[in-house]
């Protein structure tokens, strides 16, 4: 793929050698239809998801046929709900196994409107403010931190102003020396899924929360909400594009 994007008149693009290529594999490997089936099983019984996307689209509050991206859209099940609402649906990830299976999801929900994308946070193609509305799940936390930031200065520029982005991820909302304890805390109140936790504290790059605050003021966004949900280190950002 190649693509680019611009920047104070200067085009880089995702070709380019110090580009970061988010299209490698990092954390659980979603390579088969099975293991996408499993991972969506597994989620719908550990969470609400249609309160959780009922939730987020009360959050953005977008009208009727407002131009939506969900970006790392996983198995589908905001763009669904999203589209029902008669928005105008992309669903974007960068795995073709999983955009398959959201696809076939999608169409036997009988929702046809949506559009999807291989694409991620940093390969994403849209015109400056474009979209009314993005949101991420689960999927910032794929970068490092400076590459979290180039992320979210793409989709500021993607939005229109006063176009909002929901933002819900792992954030670590402790300090620096507390985070032991309230890790091995984390791991332990999730014992049915302790291999994955500790995968994800240890090759993936979620953050502390100070540092995501900071990165998305930084980005141009103003943050309206920072909500920790429940015990575990996830929290719900919504932001706007003044």
């Amino acid at each position: 793929m190649t693509a680019g994007r611009r920047r104070g008149g200067i085009t880089v693009s995702t070709t380019t050698a110090w580009y970061y290529d988010e299209f490698k594999q990092i954390g659980t490997d979603y390579a088969s239809a099975e293991e996408v089936a499993r991972y969506d099983e597994r989620m719908a019984k550990i969470r609400n998801l249609e309160e959780e996307c009922e939730a987020i689209l009360a959050l953005l509050d977008v009208p009727p046929g407002a131009r939506v991206l969900d970006l790392g859209c996983g198995t589908c099940e905001f763009a669904i709900r999203a589209a029902r609402r008669c928005c105008s649906v992309i669903a974007a990830d960068i795995s073709p196994v999983m955009l398959e299976y959201a696809a076939g999801k999608a169409q036997a929900h009988g929702v046809g409107e949506i559009e999807f994308v291989r694409a991620g946070l940093l390969s994403f193609q849209f015109a400056d403010e474009s979209l009314d509305a993005v949101v991420t799940q689960l999927a910032l936390h794929h970068l490092s931190d400076f590459w979290k930031g180039m992320a979210l200065r793409r989709i500021w520029r993607a939005l229109k102003r006063g176009g909002r982005f929901y933002l819900r991820d792992v954030v670590y909302p402790f300090g620096i020396d507390d985070a032991p304890e309230m890790l091995e805390k984390w791991i332990g109140d999730l014992k049915s899924m302790r291999s994955n936790v500790e995968c994800h504290i240890r090759d993936e790059h979620s953050t502390f929360d100070w540092i995501m605050e900071g990165l998305l003021r930084s980005a141009g966004f103003t943050i309206f909400l920072a909500r920790q949900q429940g015990a575990a280190p996830m929290i719900e950002y919504l932001c706007l594009k003044p």
